[in-house]
């Protein structure tokens, strides 16, 4: 399976001399399985330049699984900008929570209207297919991956995924907190032997403390249910606007003392996990 991260911030996209290593995007990550499945984790203003990407990888049609975790704005507002998706002949399945009287269509479509932008939601001629997922609902893509989803502990709702195929399992938790001290047992469920885990990280501890109900973690957080749950790697995702790369980098540092299997989740770079045997590449 391919990993590969598009925008990797939390909150609002962060540009600037001092987050330009790590990248200043909001989230977004693209995932190729062995049976060719594209699939694509949240639209962040980072799903832009993959949409390019897909464009010159895919010349003739592209189709794909776009999961939606939650539609807080650093999640779904690079979504207008995602070219494919004016393309006629190409085909999303767009996958998000159900949510009581807000249809997910409804959302998406909410932001492609004037006074935000010039041009209407009816302007993506491509096949879009929305579909909405309860809490620990199923679903199967294509013919070998099975997506799982759970909901995380974040306000407004947020769904986790674990995506298995081939033996290989990937699992994306972001927007997430664990309280008083206790990991979240639907997190754990996710994460458990995952060849890849990519968990929340836009606190420290500290600053974790200082806002207990903005329902982020800590990198600690993530270090522990990796270490819980038996993960092979743990990619921290989901930086604070504000966290330069050298506090980034140092944060890696201080995560590897307890979980040596740690990397930050950073723009442009892409993992390849062998299905035989869980062995990760760059």
């Amino acid at each position: 399976m391919r990993i590969r991260f598009w925008g990797v911030r939390g909150t609002i996209p962060s540009p600037g001399y001092e987050t330009a290593g790590i990248g200043g995007n909001t989230a977004c990550v693209d995932l190729l399985t062995n049976d060719r499945q594209l699939i694509i984790l949240d639209a962040g203003t980072g799903i832009r330049k993959l949409g390019q990407v897909l464009l010159r990888e895919y010349p003739q049609r592209i189709t794909g699984t776009l999961l939606i975790s939650h539609t807080h704005w650093d999640h779904i507002q690079g979504f207008p900008f995602f070219t494919p998706a004016f393309t006629r002949g190409n085909r999303f399945v767009i996958v998000g929570q159900k949510r009581i009287g807000q249809q997910l269509e409804n959302v998406l479509a909410g932001q492609v209207v004037e006074p935000y932008l010039p041009f209407p939601y009816e302007d993506l001629k491509a096949d879009l297919l929305v579909k909405e997922m309860h809490d620990g609902e199923m679903m199967v893509i294509g013919d070998a991956t099975v997506l799982q989803s759970a909901e995380l502990d974040h306000p407004g709702g947020c769904l986790g995924f674990r995506i298995s195929n081939s033996g290989t399992v990937v699992t994306y938790c972001t927007d997430t907190t664990h309280r008083e001290g206790q990991l979240n047992p639907a997190v754990l469920e996710l994460a458990r032997n995952a060849d890849l885990l990519i968990h929340d990280a836009q606190h420290t501890p500290e600053h974790k403390s200082a806002m207990p109900d903005y329902g982020h973690s800590s990198w600690l957080d993530a270090v522990q249910v990796a270490i819980e749950a038996n993960v092979k790697r743990l990619a921290l995702f989901h930086h604070a606007p504000d966290a330069s790369d050298a506090s980034l980098e140092g944060i890696l540092q201080e995560a590897r003392n307890y979980f040596p299997n740690t990397i930050l989740a950073r723009e442009g770079l892409t993992l390849n996990i062998d299905s035989g045997n869980g062995n990760l590449s760059r």
